[in-house]
């Protein structure tokens, strides 16, 4: 297979000389784990205590992961991915809110999204977060088997609404939907939901997907259980498939309470795991489809040779691949200047409100191995490229 990832030019065409300075300049803090740490704490103490930092953070970290602060900030950004085929996953990412109208205000958001999405082809998905939609006491208590109160029953069933109303409105609009995973404790009661929505809405096609996190030593045996649960009560799966994003917490969560850790025992593993998840839905693709949610560039070349090696089209719209704006740009702008089709998560939300996912990217590029060094030799890569190039342009005009 041809090492497509490595060409800068196509990588990074979108970026001025001036924002690939400023990413090199991020990645380069982010990889210093003690800065990020320290950092993290300061800015969590400076938005509690509302100091101004709000226009720091939006030109640096803010504005490197995240569309903006609404729908329409993030349009220009939309369209300019747009001209490299790159699509667009609007993701309002407000987090850790846990009042009922904050709920319904994240269903208002994503209906809102799906607004956007109908009149733009440039945005095939809308996605949610599960709490976005409900405490996630209820979604762990249900998981557990617990039983709910009376208001807690109540609130159940406002979830389960929320969930209908956006869910029926994709169906209506022929727009998928990607259910974000989240920790393992509260994940049944969430997968519950996706399954009965799937149900409802994935007869003919494929409009809402649930998330596997390959992490997860149990995910290739509820992904066979799911799809013969379809098979036998005729629904189509959707599956977006990605490595996990709380292993920390997941692993501290089951030696506390002293359960059998639900993370795979190394990154091997979970490397395996999801290649092996990957395959199988690319063996299944009649009964499912998927979205590779992935920076590994190992995986992607693995999903480029099975659709090669089954005779499909690199376009074949039962596959997508997706990154999340402000990483991988190699992976994602090579892909889809080879056919394939590549979406981006595109975050937006205010500032204070984005500041959790935020943190959750900074942590991510700081534990995962190699994962900032890749970027920041893909950068300087085209950094020296371009001066190369202005040097030669400066040497043919001086000669």
């Amino acid at each position: 297979m041809e090492r497509v990832f490595e060409n800068t030019e196509i990588a990074l065409a979108l970026k001025s000389d001036e924002e690939i300075s400023r990413s090199y300049f991020l990645f380069s803090l982010i990889k210093k784990e003690p800065l990020v740490k320290i950092g993290t704490a300061i800015t969590k103490f400076a938005l509690k205590i509302n100091m101004p930092v709000e226009k720091l953070i939006r030109t640096t970290v803010f504005d490197h992961f995240c569309g903006g602060i609404n729908e329409s900030d993030c349009l220009p950004i939309i369209k300019k991915m747009y001209s490299k085929k790159v699509y667009s996953v609007l993701d309002y990412s407000a987090e850790g809110k846990e009042e009922e109208v904050q709920f319904d205000y994240a269903v208002q958001k994503t209906l809102s999204t799906l607004e956007y999405a109908k009149d733009n082809e440039a945005i095939p998905f809308v996605v949610f977060k599960p709490t976005g939609f409900g405490r996630f006491e209820i979604y762990k208590k249900l998981s557990a088997g617990t039983s709910l109160n009376d208001r807690e029953k109540i609130e159940w069933g406002e979830i389960r609404k929320r969930y209908i109303e956006v869910c029926d409105k994709a169906h209506s609009y022929n727009i998928p939907v990607l259910i974000d995973a989240e920790e393992s404790w509260m994940q049944g009661a969430a997968d519950t939901l996706a399954e009965e929505m799937m149900k409802r809405y994935n007869k003919d096609r494929v409009i809402v997907f649930n998330t596997l996190q390959a992490y997860r030593w149990d995910r290739l045996d509820y992904l066979k259980e799911l799809l013969e649960k379809g098979r036998h009560q005729k629904f189509k799966i959707g599956i977006k498939l990605v490595r996990g994003a709380y292993m920390e917490k997941e692993r501290e969560r089951a030696l506390k309470y002293g359960y059998k850790d639900p993370i795979c025992t190394n990154k091997s593993a979970t490397d395996k795991l999801f290649n092996d998840c990957l395959k199988y839905m690319m063996n299944n693709l009649g009964d499912i489809e998927f979205f590779l949610g992935t920076h590994n560039e190992n995986s992607s070349y693995l999903l480029m040779e099975l659709l090669k090696e089954n005779g499909l089209d690199n376009n074949d719209k039962r596959v997508w691949y997706g990154q999340l704006y402000g990483m991988s740009d190699h992976i994602s702008y090579n892909l889809s200047n080879t056919g394939y089709n590549v979406a981006k998560y595109l975050p937006f939300g205010p500032v204070k409100d984005v500041m959790p996912y935020l943190i959750r990217r900074a942590e991510e590029n700081t534990s995962v191995v190699g994962q900032t060094s890749r970027e920041l030799q893909i950068i300087k890569k085209e950094k020296e490229r371009r001066k190369n190039i202005k040097n030669n342009t400066a040497d043919f005009k001086n000669n």
